[in-house]
């Protein structure tokens, strides 16, 4: 798994959605003003924007789609009957989300370890039962969302939704469809309700959103790519401090690419004046593992604690209990990410590091922000980053690795072949990584790294064009290769 998978889907960092954004936000506000056309016409160029290339997706998420609003106003009607009733459509649009997403991500991996298991056994079976099936862009994302929708209405967070266009648009909304944040019907389909006016504030922060996400996934997770590749690709003939550099690009190739896509997708819904969740909070400043799980992909992790944690029995049982529920979070999350034991050993390998913030009661004790109102972070937190930072590159180690064997092997050779007098190639992009580092460490305090407010010297215009304009000539001047979202396969 060398994190190259081509996609048939109409990238953010294209030529065609260049185009495609524009005209897409022009005939939304200039000419389909009425609020249930505005919704269909989402619709419509979600889409085109999910059946660019592959247009067989589309009967897939419209078949998700139409059988979360359906289920919705059965479970409605069935509780409004009798309380808890609505149990069984609940279940049924579990079961049938849940079968579709386990066959095409699951099946040949669960069959292809089975046939494993068999084998390790003595007995040799020849495996004739996979599937040739090709893996539906987002298909996680989407259906973790139609999924919260089901069950929020049958705990009566929220009413069914009758308004199936308005439905269609939750489900399908092209800046997140593919890749997050996993928004909650709560949040995102109130806001296909009511009427929606162009706010230019809103808009302006929008685009300085869009524009710090493409610094980081094309300046940034693109350049380091080109390294992380090149240095996987020959582990095996590579000194350990060679790795160790290959590791610690991987992370901020990761960060940049995911957390990039995150402000793109938010600041392109902000466009259309419709707000998405924070999927990311600076997570490589946490000063625990638990601090680093509360800002890492937010969406997934408060998902897993709404919808599994909780319902098992959460924080709120016996000790042992707690840790068996946290346990199967870190596998579950870790699964979530792919058909491959690298991520069900990469979510064990977190648990672990959980046990002991949790046995100890430390695992809240980080909620406040790092160095909050001062410059520079005390040695102490400085140590402590510089920990946490280190645990979490070991875990992407597993995570990048293809098999579980060659995890091992590329940790077991950067701690033996460790060579101080080596020099590791790609230096350049330790400034693409330290500007990243040292705008968001400015803007910790705020929701993404270009949020500003146009007071001191902001209140210039040509101080913030100046900005933009820097911007634009770093990502058009020292781009890497194009290359596609990580997230995008899971």
């Amino acid at each position: 798994m060398g994190f190259d998978v081509k996609v048939h889907i109409m990238l953010f960092n294209s030529f065609e959605f260049l185009i495609y954004l524009p005209v897409v936000f022009l005939l939304y506000w200039l000419v389909f003003k009425h609020l249930k056309i505005q919704n269909l016409f989402l619709v419509i160029v979600s889409y085109i924007f999910y059946g660019w290339w592959e247009t067989s997706f589309l009967y897939l998420i419209a078949f998700t789609t139409l059988c979360s609003f359906f289920s919705g106003i059965l479970t409605e009607k069935l509780n409004n009957i009798k309380a808890g009733s609505g149990k069984i459509a609940l279940y049924a649009n579990i079961l049938i989300n849940l079968f579709i997403l386990c066959v095409f991500k699951y099946y040949n991996f669960f069959i292809d370890s089975f046939i494993a298991l068999l084998h390790s056994v003595g007995c040799n079976v020849e495996c004739t039962w996979t599937l040739n099936l090709v893996l539906p862009v987002g298909i996680s994302f989407y259906t973790f969302q139609a999924l919260s929708y089901s069950i929020d209405v049958y705990q009566k967070k929220m009413p069914a939704c009758k308004d199936i266009v308005a439905f269609f648009a939750y489900i399908s909304f092209f800046p997140q469809l593919v890749a997050g944040p996993i928004e909650r019907g709560v949040n995102l389909l109130p806001q296909f309700y009511v009427p929606r006016n162009f706010n230019y504030a809103k808009a302006v922060d929008g685009c300085r959103q869009i524009l710090w996400g493409f610094f980081k996934k094309m300046v940034v997770a693109d350049n380091c790519a080109l390294i992380v590749n090149d240095i996987w690709n020959d582990y095996a003939n590579q000194d350990g401090i060679t790795l160790l550099w290959g590791a610690i690009l991987f992370a901020f190739q990761i960060y940049g690419d995911f957390s990039g896509y995150s402000d793109i997708a938010i600041g392109t819904a902000r466009l259309f004046g419709i707000n998405l969740m924070r999927n990311f909070s600076f997570p490589y400043f946490s000063r625990d593992i638990a601090e680093f799980w509360r800002k890492w992909h937010i969406s997934l992790t408060t998902w897993f604690r709404d919808y599994v944690y909780i319902p098992l029995g959460g924080s709120r049982c016996a000790k042992w209990k707690v840790m068996r529920n946290t346990m199967i979070i870190f596998l579950v999350s870790g699964l979530w990410h792919g058909a491959n034991w690298t991520f069900v050993i990469w979510g064990l390998y977190h648990a672990l590091l959980f046990f002991p913030l949790m046995l100890f009661g430390q695992n809240r004790k980080h909620t406040n922000i790092v160095a909050n109102r001062n410059l520079l972070p005390s040695i102490k937190e400085f140590i402590q980053m510089a920990i946490t930072f280190f645990l979490v590159v070991i875990g992407w180690i597993i995570f990048r690795a293809e098999n579980i064997t060659q995890a091992w092997d590329y940790i077991f050779r950067m701690v033996t072949e460790f060579h101080i007098a080596s020099v590791p190639y790609g230096r350049k992009v330790l400034l693409y990584i330290s500007v990243l580092l040292i705008v968001e460490w400015l803007q910790r305090d705020k929701q993404h790294g270009l949020q500003i407010t146009e007071r001191g010297i902001w209140k210039y215009r040509l101080v913030r064009f100046s900005l933009y304009y820097v911007l634009v000539f770093a990502i058009l001047a020292l781009k890497g290769e194009s290359e596609t979202f990580i997230y995008f396969q899971f």
